[in-house]
């Protein structure tokens, strides 16, 4: 039986009129699914392979692609961007990666001319086209275009789980994506730069709204109630979601709703006893950060 993602991607090529994966092509050994018979040749070599992983028994056609593998045991990044020092253990990830600097973006949408730097992405954003939200929250009923979208929402808005760490401070992370993007604030690192002018950004989406307030490069996201401009899709959105009431969010131990997950991670500690921000001058304590800052104010005027 098919897996579920390549059953998406036929639903999707269906729905753009796209002929590339009308076909789909099922290992006889494994039902692993394929999208062009050459995938499914170059996998079917695996079964027979004499080249085998001692760490985790999976066998590869070569030996180049054995020494490949082996590396994710390994830890070995010996493909080193050199631009931000980021590294990788294949060079195609290197190339790739690239491209966030070059600003490459060799693959374009044929309905929208919205070009990406990987195909990944594209596939993703054709489904903003067809409507396909294949991955469904089971608690609330939730759809996403992709799989991380969808597990980012169940972490963070219906699990308490964070269980990654900031080596710097402590601080927890529902995701890793997060974290890291947390840890750029203590190594000030700045891996996003400008190919137009020498600014460097601690963030993909910071460097985004530069290029399109400072060099006019990008669209500009328009609400056409009140004419309000936005320079992330985002905030656009989140903007839109309250000219039509929508409220997506529902709280697990009361009845509330709210617009976006934020809000409703704001309402929670409501329903908590904890109070982890503490004023660092007469250790009084609160539930949510804003509190400290409303504090601070009154017990130290003069310096907030």
């Amino acid at each position: 039986m098919c897996n579920e993602r390549f059953a998406n991607q036929r639903r999707l090529s269906e729905g753009s009129n796209s002929r590339a994966g009308d076909e789909v092509y099922s290992c006889t050994e494994c039902q692993k699914c394929f999208s062009t018979k050459m995938y499914l040749k170059q996998h079917m070599n695996i079964h027979s392979s004499k080249y085998k992983c001692s760490e985790c028994g999976k066998c590869f056609p070569s030996k180049e692609k054995l020494t490949t593998h082996r590396r994710s045991h390994s830890g070995e990044k010996p493909f080193e961007c050199s631009v931000c020092g980021k590294r990788f253990t294949v060079a195609a990830h290197l190339k790739r990666h690239n491209r966030i600097h070059s600003g490459e973006k060799p693959h374009k949408c044929h309905l929208c001319e919205k070009a990406f730097s990987n195909s990944e992405h594209l596939t993703i954003h054709l489904r903003v086209h067809t409507g396909d939200k294949p991955y469904v929250c089971a608690v609330c009923d939730k759809g996403f275009s992709q799989s991380s979208d969808l597990q980012i929402h169940e972490r963070r808005i219906h699990s308490n789980v964070r269980p990654h760490s900031c080596s710097y401070c402590g601080k927890q992370f529902a995701t890793v994506t997060e974290m890291k993007c947390h840890v750029l604030v203590h190594t000030g690192a700045k891996p996003y730069s400008c190919r137009r002018c020498p600014q460097s950004f601690r963030r993909l989406d910071l460097l985004k709204i530069h290029l399109l307030k400072s060099h006019k490069e990008g669209t500009w996201f328009t609400c056409h109630i009140c004419q309000k401009t936005f320079s992330l899709k985002g905030d656009h959105k989140r903007h839109m979601q309250r000219h039509e009431g929508v409220k997506s969010y529902v709280c697990d131990a009361c009845p509330k709703r709210f617009i976006t997950a934020n809000e409703l991670k704001l309402h929670q500690p409501v329903h908590s006893d904890s109070r982890q921000f503490s004023c660092f001058l007469c250790d009084a304590r609160f539930k949510r950060k804003h509190g400290v800052k409303l504090h601070l104010k009154k017990c130290c005027p003069y310096k907030f």
